[in-house]
């Protein structure tokens, strides 16, 4: 029988077996979930990426396009498929599906037909990967966090929601392009629920060390003449213009999921069950710094909140347990 041109090639020493060592997988072929792959890739996380959704042409497309890359990527392997044993053998899955809200719909109605979108996705997951960590980005992402703790059975350390990483970049961003200083150099933290209901914590803001506060007691506050506070509320206007926001969500999980995978044990403001801090006794995921690494979440950092501070965060327990305690499992 005639070799083949790879006989002709090579000689084979090894009959290896290819299992994967550092796989990631993401859930979800949306312009985030796309945005979280590409940032990954690019910062050569991964051994191996697998993408699911339940569009069949538009998985496959986005895989292949991917996979034409491959010449400019460090990455072996990207794969594909509706089915979830595609996934099998992740270490880390980034969970983006999910209902958009629609029209006049309460938060409880979207927040159910979620729940029914995961109690599908989220034992597949555990079914395939039962010692992989779960990164939840979808909306709401506190209760979702919640919701895909209680349907994985996983341990609260391995269960992770994007939380406030990108509210507090975003802060940093803007307060750094006020002071003329590269974002990475300000000191900022957004806390508690992600989105309208943060709590930005001025009290901690600094620049080397050097509070803002100590400078202008009344920052971020309404008697402030700087309107600092405008600071903490222009997160909207992305969406105003392009109708959603996914580049930075993409950099921001990359940046969560570096930690993970290179056990960087960085702290970042993400979400996680805090019953028994604050006064809070309901098992409600919010936002407060964390530190991460090849566990996912190993402890939290006990942060000094004002007052007002506090308040903002029992209010926003209060608002997500409300709906919690409503929904169908």
């Amino acid at each position: 029988m005639a070799s083949t041109v790879k006989d002709q090639l090579t000689l084979n020493v090894l009959k290896e077996e290819q299992v994967s060592q550092n796989k990631i997988t993401v859930v979800g072929v949306g312009a985030v979930g796309m945005a979280c792959a590409i940032s990954i890739l690019t910062k050569d996380l991964a051994d191996e990426l697998a993408l699911v959704d339940i569009i069949e042409d538009k998985l496959k497309g986005e895989m292949i396009d991917l996979q034409h890359g491959s010449l400019f990527l460090k990455m072996p392997k990207i794969v594909s498929g509706k089915d979830y044993s595609v996934t099998a053998h992740s270490k880390l899955v980034i969970v983006t599906a999910g209902a958009r809200q629609q029209e006049g719909e309460s938060c409880l109605i979207l927040v159910q037909r979620n729940v029914n979108i995961f109690k599908f996705i989220i034992p597949n997951i555990v079914k395939y990967s039962p010692n992989c960590k779960l990164l939840i980005i979808s909306n709401p992402v506190h209760i979702l966090t919640y919701v895909a703790w209680k349907l994985s059975g996983f341990p609260k350390n391995r269960v992770i929601g994007s939380g406030c990483n990108l509210d507090s970049a975003h802060f940093c961003y803007l307060i750094g392009e006020r002071l003329g200083v590269h974002s990475s150099s300000c000191r900022g933290w957004v806390l508690g629920e992600h989105g309208d209901a943060s709590v930005p914590v001025w009290s901690g803001v600094n620049i080397a060390g050097v509070s803002l506060r100590n400078l202008h007691p009344s920052l971020g506050t309404d008697a402030d003449s700087e309107n600092w506070k405008d600071v903490a509320e222009s997160a909207y206007e992305v969406i105003k213009l392009k109708g959603y926001t996914s580049w930075v969500i993409g950099l921001s999980v990359a940046d969560l999921a570096e930690s993970i995978m290179k056990n960087l044990r960085r702290v970042h403001p993400i979400s996680t069950t805090i019953k028994g801090l604050y006064g809070i006794n309901e098992d409600v995921f919010l936002s407060v710094p964390c530190i991460l690494g090849q566990n996912g979440i190993s402890d939290v950092v006990k942060v000094n909140l004002n007052p007002e501070e506090e308040s903002r965060l029992k209010k926003s327990t209060d608002a997500l347990w409300g709906i919690q305690k409503e929904l169908q499992f």
